[in-house]
């Protein structure tokens, strides 16, 4: 273990600790509405401690907007909901210059994109121009309204849904559009018994639940100073570096199999950001060091929609998510 800490920190140890245990307060307060999706929640907070983008894909009614407006609460955060259809504008979504009659002149009418934690729900339910006025607001952290320049609230943080069974009548988002999410996190249906306790909360209309705030603006800022304040070895830089050529050359790492289904591999954001959601995964469990554990944790979420995969592969139904397993199997970290 000593071997991957490096550096030194000169984060506040008392202040570093008392962020982690706040942390785990969160948990807490979120799971008294929304029951299990520990996972989802996890990379929710990782895009927001990073600076980063979520997309999540998971069939209706697993808790995606409720998980995510119970986060904007008890981190006190401005949320806002947006439904994507097809007639949607882009104006519906960054705003619009409107002609005041009383005063003769147009006036900024600020749309939903201003606040700090967007849910896209059905992203992919908007036609290009949508899609791009969003991906547009997520890259450069502001929008442009008439001959004005608007810097859109911090943190800002997106937070996409996409629906995997209904495909009719969807504008799927550009793989170079895909490519600036951070992660894409596929949100799985809940444990038997976690479902048996959803359906007795919900089944009794008088439920509620008082929800605290645990985090201020100024607490991510300062949760965002320290995760980057964690070590990385340079071993581990490198093997991050490895898993990623792997999904451009997967033949010269032995992935011959592998190789056949994938059309284009991972681009340079794939690396940076599974350093930044490695470090994310080692302050959450209240290190200040990077273990290999915490790469291999955040690659598949990482690298799973930034492979491109051919024909070959759907039709044999090959996911990303497999070809990142072999990837993860083929190249240990002892092997550098």
């Amino acid at each position: 273990m000593d071997n991957f800490v490096s550096g030194s920190n000169s984060v506040n140890e008392d202040l570093r600790r008392e962020h982690q245990q706040k942390l785990k307060e969160v948990f807490f307060e979120v799971g008294k509405v929304v029951v299990g999706q520990q996972h989802m929640l996890n990379r929710l907070l990782i895009g927001l401690f990073t600076n980063g983008h979520i997309l999540l894909e998971g069939v209706p009614g697993l808790a995606k907007t409720l998980a995510v407006n119970t986060l904007a609460q008890v981190l006190h955060l401005d949320f806002k909901r947006l439904q994507f259809t097809p007639d949607l504008l882009p104006a519906d979504l960054i705003g619009t210059m409107i002609y005041n009659q009383q005063t003769g002149s147009f006036e900024v009418k600020k749309g939903p994109i201003f606040a700090n934690i967007i849910l896209a729900d059905e992203v992919n339910r908007s036609p290009a121009k949508v899609q791009s006025a969003l991906l547009e607001a997520m890259q450069e952290k502001q929008v442009t309204i008439g001959d004005t320049t608007y810097p859109l609230d911090r943190p800002f943080l997106v937070l996409a849904t996409q629906n995997p069974v209904d495909q009719e009548g969807t504008y799927p988002l550009p793989e170079a559009q895909v490519d600036r999410f951070m992660m894409r996190v596929f949100v799985d249906y809940p444990s038997k018994d976690e479902e048996l306790e959803i359906m007795r909360r919900m089944a009794n209309t008088s439920f509620s639940a008082t929800i605290g705030t645990v985090l201020s603006k100024d607490d991510i800022f300062q949760i965002r100073n320290e995760i980057n304040a964690v070590n990385i070895n340079d071993s581990l830089e490198r093997y991050i570096i490895e898993l990623v050529w792997a999904t451009r050359q997967p033949a010269q790492y032995g992935l011959k199999d592998e190789a056949s289904y994938i059309q284009f591999g991972a681009s340079p954001r794939a690396s940076i950001n599974m350093n930044l959601a490695a470090k994310a995964v080692a302050y959450f469990d209240g290190r200040d060091y990077v273990l290999p554990e915490d790469v291999k944790a955040v690659a598949e979420d990482v690298l799973n929609h930034r492979i491109l995969l051919n024909y070959e592969a759907e039709a044999e139904g090959v996911t990303g998510k497999d070809l990142v397993r072999s990837i993860l199997q083929k190249i240990p970290i002892s092997s550098l």
